[in-house]
């Protein structure tokens, strides 16, 4: 119980020590001044509802941006979705080109040449490549046969004519006798009739030994014109048939005329019209391509070959420095005018379409696909013969994927590629 009693006494000491403390305390803190506004409910109100302002300012304020973003990333847009274009105005007119052809040299004359008598060569005077003039020997041939032919046509001749002589004095004997009476007219007519028969058979023996004289005289094989001999088959000791006797005549030599030479070539159906007699045409082949060879058309077929659709060309060429052989393979350059009412394009303006051949044509700032019919092709350019004209603006390298109507910017600067 004194325990508890001293319990007692200690524990109100104690709090009546804590109050005096907290007194004390307490009225230290509200004696010191204070410089910070009084806060109270309605001050926190105030103070959310500016934030809050600030909070939708700032929210506001980026959705403009953001959408002053998205117009200027919209309008950017669809300016780089509009193309740029290069143009290009046609030009009047179509140039001369030079159509470019195939040929096939020939000699202007060239003949082969055969025997007309039978026998052996005896000799032969000129080779291959040999220029010749006309009327020169070129080789001896022997006929015997014909040699006894006609030593015994001109033996027959003779004795014929003597025949003829005798019924010529017999016959004037007769018309003599006549005038005296002394024969019949039977008789002096009878006469008078041998003698013209034996005119007759004086005729035709001299036919026969001129025939044979024709023949001997083949042996010698004479140069028909001035020319190259360009083959020789023939040798000393071959036996020769003549030619008109014979199915398969073997040629003694060929002989071509070299001076002037003919190079034909076939030109297409398209460019029939523009070929004339009289025009010029220059000529080429692969062994010397740097050197060009003047000619001349002189002649056509004036007709179109059913099989091939060509015209048949011919052009004639001065040879005499022998610059072109016959046989040869060379080209012939026509030179053929260019189209008055049609205009040129490049080729890089065309576009190849499932419904045609277009060309892209800015009007109005707009592309209109033009169908274009095309004359001649030049490689680097065209000719346009319908669709265009020269004030129009064609585009250059035109985009597959462009279409009639679509806005295009014209870059008026630039020029297109020709």
């Amino acid at each position: 119980m004194n325990t508890n009693g001293n319990q007692e006494n200690v524990m109100p000491s104690t709090q009546e020590a804590v109050e005096p403390a907290q007194a004390d305390v307490v009225p230290a803190h509200k004696e010191e001044p204070s410089n910070s506004p009084v806060e109270g409910p309605g001050s926190g109100r105030t103070i959310g509802i500016l934030f809050a302002v600030a909070l939708i300012a700032a929210i506001f304020y980026g959705l403009h941006v953001r959408s002053s973003h998205e117009k200027e990333l919209t309008r950017a847009t669809d300016e780089a979705a509009i193309p740029t274009v290069n143009i290009i105005r046609p030009q009047m007119g179509s140039e001369a080109q030079s159509l470019v052809l195939p040929g096939n040299v020939q000699a202007f004359t060239e003949t082969p040449i055969y025997s007309r008598t039978n026998g052996y060569l005896k000799k032969w005077y000129f080779d291959i490549g040999s220029h010749v003039r006309k009327g020169q020997l070129l080789a001896e041939i022997e006929t015997p046969e014909i040699d006894q032919q006609l030593q015994q046509s001109r033996a027959e001749l003779e004795r014929i004519q003597a025949n003829m002589e005798l019924a010529g004095v017999t016959s004037n004997r007769w018309e003599s006798l006549l005038a005296k009476h002394a024969v019949s007219q039977q008789e002096a007519d009878q006469t008078r009739s041998n003698y013209i028969a034996a005119q007759a058979a004086v005729d035709a023996s001299k036919a026969n030994v001129r025939r044979l004289e024709q023949l001997q005289s083949y042996e010698k094989i004479i140069a028909p014109f001035d020319g190259v001999i360009t083959a020789r088959n023939t040798d000393i000791g071959d036996l020769i048939n003549a030619g008109s006797g014979s199915t398969n005549p073997r040629e003694l030599f060929h002989l071509a005329a070299t001076g002037k030479l003919r190079v034909y070539a076939a030109v297409p159906e398209v460019y029939a019209d523009s070929i004339h007699n009289g025009d010029k045409a220059d000529l080429t082949q692969d062994s010397n391509p740097g050197v060009k060879i003047p000619g001349t058309i002189v002649r056509n077929a004036k007709a179109i070959d059913n099989a091939t659709r060509t015209l048949n060309v011919e052009v004639d060429i001065d040879n005499r420095d022998n610059k072109l052989l016959p046989g040869a393979y060379i080209f012939v350059h026509f030179h053929v005018p260019g189209g008055a009412n049609t205009v040129t394009v490049p080729s890089n303006t065309l576009l190849f379409r499932a419904e045609g051949l277009r060309v892209g044509v800015v009007r109005d700032d707009r592309v209109q696909l033009v169908p274009v019919t095309i004359g001649h092709d030049y490689g680097g350019t065209v000719e346009v013969t319908s669709g265009l004209t020269s004030s129009d603006e064609v585009i250059v390298d035109p985009s597959d994927s462009i279409t009639s109507g679509m806005p295009v910017r014209v870059n008026r600067g630039a020029k297109g590629r020709s």
